[in-house]
């Protein structure tokens, strides 16, 4: 397989050529001009508006642009009638952080007031369908079109109850949905912005940039950063992570080469266009990882360029970890020198999940590396997107500025920064501790293996990496199911990324399912030789699972 090269520099220097303007009018889009008048405007929101049901007045059926948006973008297809799982729910009202599995909020006992059976078995009503369309929830340009709408707070509790429903069979996004933040929800009613750097005081006083430096720290010392060497900030998700480190590895080397495998993140490609960075993508192995005897001769080829090497500590979607070790020999081996290479590590789940596994290869700032980026609401879970940029301190000097009007130094991708998930992130800290967080991630090894094992009995094509909760198996042929589980998929294979709140009881339905859908729609077979399911179904991926 080649390896993907780009010259981000040279492809900038090729002129655009005319772009047209997308408009969407009535809920279709075209591509033309920009022109309408403002009295066209207003004809085209009337018009649109007069489309909607009046569902204080109306008690007709859909209309057909709704029916024709339900058959498009079904909410949840009727789940089967077995109740082999309800052994595994379990609702306490007395109790916060009930484990329940089948509430958007797990960790407050969010749903007790509805029966296990009924949460099985709940779908959206009809009325509520109709509260939750584009149409029902555009926002009124004038008083007159208010009278054609919803009210706002039959909107939010059609939609309150949509969330709920969706979040019980979520098995496809690495998102810990098992928190409990009730303490905090009296701060929403602040301001909460962490402007600037979080270690020089501004002029802002409405922050939480203690709380912010409390979590750097906790992540410095997890991957052991000597004191005063490191500097970092709560980022707003694991690709603004990447994109700070991967512009720290540009600052510090300009005329450096970024080399990452094809399985990368996409924000690690999106950087490289971003920063017009020469970039070169190597193929991987069978079971995620990048190719290091590709790597190596790519960087034998290029060696008079200075290095800079994402790092994957899982990828995306096989959920595989490159051997860091590994990459520090080849350095070795070429004599590429310390000053002549910049290594960033993707650890957006599985950087807050290998200090806790055993035999793991440690993950540890001890070694020749960078910067580090981790999510926030992924394995530590948070109800808004959230992460950690960690790097060395002296790297942070070369893109640094200071704001007179802010009067902090500007280092950080974005300006403004939500203080409130600094306080999240340390509250759920605070809460779990280490050996919270080492039961989390236990539990999710633990479950991931019961999946593999159980999809390998049924004779599903499955695969899990030996450091991964992510479970890799063949596509099922049904979109329906596919969207019910909100699976993600790539190519002929989908994956399940078990987190803390899916038990042994949401798998085993899981499965029943899937092997329903396939009795009824068949399996999928390996699109090309060298398809994703091919690789999957080799003895060269490593690990343990099954094949066809």
């Amino acid at each position: 397989m080649p390896i993907m090269s780009f010259s981000w520099q040279r492809l900038f220097q090729e002129p655009f050529g005319t772009l047209t303007v997308p408009v969407v009018k009535r809920g279709h889009s075209t591509l033309a001009p920009s022109n309408d008048s403002d009295s066209e405007d207003e004809e085209e929101i009337l018009q649109a508006q007069k489309d909607v049901v009046n569902l204080q007045r109306l008690n007709t059926p859909l209309q057909h642009h709704q029916q024709q948006f339900f058959k498009n973008h079904p909410i949840d297809p009727t789940p089967p009638s077995s109740n082999s799982i309800l052994d595994d729910l379990t609702f306490s009202r007395q109790k916060a952080g009930t484990p329940s599995p089948w509430a958007v909020f797990d960790a407050w006992g969010a749903g007790n007031e509805i029966t296990a059976n009924e949460l099985l078995h709940h779908t959206l009503s009809h009325d509520d369908q109709v509260k939750l369309t584009e149409q029902a929830v555009k926002i009124p340009m004038v008083e007159k079109e208010r009278h054609t709408v919803p009210a706002e707070s039959d909107i939010l509790h059609a939609y309150d109850k949509f969330l709920q429903q969706r979040s019980t069979v979520h098995l496809g996004y690495p998102y810990n949905l098992m928190y409990d933040h009730q303490e905090l929800f009296s701060f929403m009613k602040y301001s909460i912005n962490n402007l600037g750097d979080p270690y020089v005081a501004g002029n802002y006083g409405v922050h939480s940039r203690q709380f912010e430096c409390a979590v750097i720290d906790f992540f410095a010392r997890l991957w052991k950063m000597e004191p005063d060497s490191y500097w970092g900030y709560v980022t707003t998700s694991g690709t603004e992570g990447n994109l700070h480190g991967i512009l720290l590895a540009r600052e510090c080397h300009p005329d450096g080469i970024l080399y990452t495998s094809q399985e990368t993140h996409y924000s690690v490609f999106k950087a490289a266009r971003y920063y017009r960075m020469d970039l070169r993508s190597i193929p991987t192995l069978p079971m995620g990882e990048i190719n290091y005897d590709l790597l190596a001769q790519e960087l034998d080829r290029n060696r008079d360029y200075p290095a800079i090497i994402n790092v994957n500590i899982g990828t995306t979607v096989k959920g595989a970890v490159d051997n860091l070790d590994r990459i520090l020999e080849i350095l070795t081996a070429l004599d590429i020198p310390r000053e002549r290479y910049h290594i960033h590590c993707d650890g957006a789940l599985f950087a807050l999940m290998m200090p806790f596994i055993d035999n793991a290869p440690e993950i540890s700032f001890q070694k020749p590396i960078d910067s580090m980026a981790v999510s926030g609401h992924k394995m530590l879970g948070c109800p808004m997107p959230c992460g950690v940029a960690l790097s060395r301190k002296e790297h942070v000097e070369k893109v640094e500025q200071h704001i007179d009007y802010l009067n902090t130094n500007d280092t950080t991708i974005m300006g403004s920064r939500n203080g409130q998930a600094a306080l999240y992130m340390w509250y759920s800290l605070r809460k779990k501790g280490i050996p919270g967080i080492k039961r989390d991630v236990m539990h999710c090894i633990e479950t991931a293996r019961y999946l593999r094992n159980k999809l390998s009995r049924v004779g599903i094509s499955c695969r899990l990496n030996d450091l991964s909760s992510t479970v890799v198996l063949e596509r099922p042929l049904d979109d329906v199911f596919i969207r019910r589980w909100q699976l993600a998929c790539e190519e002929d294979i989908a994956h399940v990324v078990v987190m803390p709140n899916v038990t042994t009881g949401k798998i085993d339905l899981f499965v029943q399912e899937l092997v329903e859908s396939a009795k009824k729609n068949g399996r999928i077979r390996p699109i090309h030789p060298q398809s994703q399911l091919a690789k999957l179904e080799t003895d060269s991926w490593g690990g343990e699972g099954s094949s066809l």
